[in-house]
């Protein structure tokens, strides 16, 4: 371009197919020359900025529903309201949070509520072992495929308790009364094919109990297990350890084994494992974060830094310690990798198990 552009326009033409029409530079009399170039660039870094940092930020923009597969008081409801308590007091979040239970189908409405909201990260939903179970025992359709890994939270494993007056004192002697007659205990689980389910199962096979003889009763959360447990309409419930806790403490309640690799501490460092009681078994209970399906990577990335914060609050270990919750934080890739190994695991498990519907 020539110097002198004095009283003349020039339209500045194909700097980009994707920014559409730019605006003309005027130059008055007088301006001094500009590069064409330059100001090309110029301007589509004006014109693409806003977008570039629409695609690299995300933050929510109203409510965010906290959801949860079971009715209150469990323990997974307990680890959602304590997740949201935590990102609302260190306001972690710019907008209200609130918990919403989506009971029934053993987590199934829960998947699908939030199925419903692909592309939505207002929504997310604190998951649990039923997210690989449900879809290979044919409960649900909605696969850990479907949904987005935002993070790995805790671990947490599964008790087996007896009210303080059972006959049965010990784990080893429940599997010994079951051995003999597999349905002459009741036994509450919390949700067909879940942690709980799950954990005893196992312990039983691990035995040389048939399994699918067992006399269960299935619940829509360890707290319900537990209260139809108090009231005697059960003999046995198994759950993971937060739903029995306040009753163990009071001595309404005996826990009498726990599916963990070694003794957990504090007032349940009293309570033997299975493997002490001569069953090799043992399980936990996972908890994770998960988000529709479709969601994009500045979505992922929010919450992978919103949880990674609550994880490390004082409050959150204290939970951790008073729970007996096991931490085990991970991000959204290394959650996936978990996902896509455990359901290899639990697939074979299920089959063996005689409960897969679809392997």
């Amino acid at each position: 371009m020539e110097n002198g552009l004095k009283g003349k326009t020039v339209l500045i033409a194909g700097a980009s197919r994707n920014m559409g029409r730019l605006a003309a530079l005027v130059y008055a009399a007088g301006t001094q020359a500009v590069s064409l170039a330059a100001a090309g660039w110029g301007m589509a870094m004006l014109y693409l900025s806003p977008i570039a940092a629409a695609q690299g930020t995300w933050k929510p923009q109203k409510n965010v529903e906290i959801i949860v597969g079971t009715s209150p008081g469990g323990g997974q409801d307990t680890s959602a309201r304590a997740v949201q308590r935590l990102i609302q007091e260190k306001q972690l979040i710019e907008v209200a949070s609130t918990v919403v239970n989506k009971p029934g189908g053993g987590g199934s409405l829960g998947y699908a509520y939030l199925h419903q909201h692909r592309g939505d990260a207002h929504y997310v939903n604190l998951s649990t072992t039923p997210l690989i179970t449900n879809p290979i025992t044919g409960l649900m359709t909605i696969t850990h495929n479907d949904l987005t890994p935002l993070a790995m939270l805790f671990d947490e494993y599964i008790a087996t308790t007896v009210t303080s007056g059972s006959s049965i004192k010990s784990g080893s002697e429940l599997l010994s009364r079951l051995k003999a007659d597999p349905a002459s205990v009741s036994i509450g689980i919390p949700g067909m094919g879940g942690g709980g389910h799950l954990g005893f199962a196992l312990a039983a096979k691990a035995a040389g109990i048939d399994v699918k003889k067992l006399r269960t009763v299935v619940f829509k959360s360890g707290g319900d297990s537990i209260t139809a447990l108090l009231g005697g309409h059960i003999d046995v419930a198994t759950s993971t350890t937060s739903a029995p806790i306040p009753h163990h403490r009071a001595g309404k309640l005996r826990i009498i084994a726990i599916a963990a690799p070694k003794r957990l501490t504090g007032e349940l460092s009293s309570v033997p494992t299975w493997r002490e009681q001569g069953v090799n078994t043992e399980f936990a209970n996972w908890r994770g974060m998960l988000g529709p399906g479709g969601l994009t990577a500045p979505q992922v990335g929010y919450w992978e830094r919103v949880f990674a914060a609550v994880v490390e609050t004082p409050e959150f270990k204290r939970d951790l310690e008073r729970n007996h919750w096991v931490a085990n934080f991970a991000r959204s890739s290394e959650m996936r990798t978990r996902l896509r190994a455990e359901h290899e695991e639990l697939k074979a498990l299920l089959t063996d198990l005689g409960m897969a519907k679809n392997p």
